[in-house]
């Protein structure tokens, strides 16, 4: 299976690039993973939230098969731990080709993203920058694989 991870923006701090750096190296002995982070949108001096929320959507839109499961990171997705994340990956591998996650814009998914989404989960009932998330769902997938593999990281 193909994980990609689609996010909106940069990452602009260096300690965060680094940790994702760290989990993304950590991946690659487990399943094929990428990041692809597309350009902010930039729509003027008075912003317009659903004009953009829909510009950053037909963007995101642009970079998913049709064959992709989508998976939004999402406020009002499903919470789920670490083992019942873990499971859901597992179960996912081993039925599909290509999975997607997506990390929204700061003002969230438009509603052509939310109707395409297969899925949606919750990271945490609290809120977090767009770039931490990013580290975090990294760790988090790293996390699954080796819940799967049954190896010592995670403590249960």
């Amino acid at each position: 299976m193909k994980i990609k991870l689609i996010t909106i923006g940069k990452t602009d701090e260096e300690y965060l690039q680094l940790g994702i750096t760290k989990y993304i190296n950590r991946l690659k002995h487990y399943v094929s993973f990428e990041i692809l982070s597309l350009n902010d949108v930039k729509i003027g001096s008075k912003p317009d939230f659903k004009i953009q929320k829909e510009k950053e959507g037909k963007m995101v839109l642009d970079k998913i098969q049709q064959s992709d499961v989508v998976v939004l990171l999402d406020e009002k997705g499903k919470s789920l731990s670490s083992i019942l994340f873990a499971d859901f990956i597992q179960k996912k591998m081993n039925s599909i080709p290509s999975m997607v996650f997506v990390i929204g814009g700061p003002f969230g998914f438009s509603e052509e993203v939310y109707q395409r989404a297969n899925y949606k989960v919750s990271l945490s009932a609290m809120t977090f920058s767009h770039q931490m998330i990013r580290l975090l769902f990294v760790e988090q997938l790293y996390r699954a694989f080796t819940i799967i593999r049954g190896e010592k990281y995670h403590h249960e």
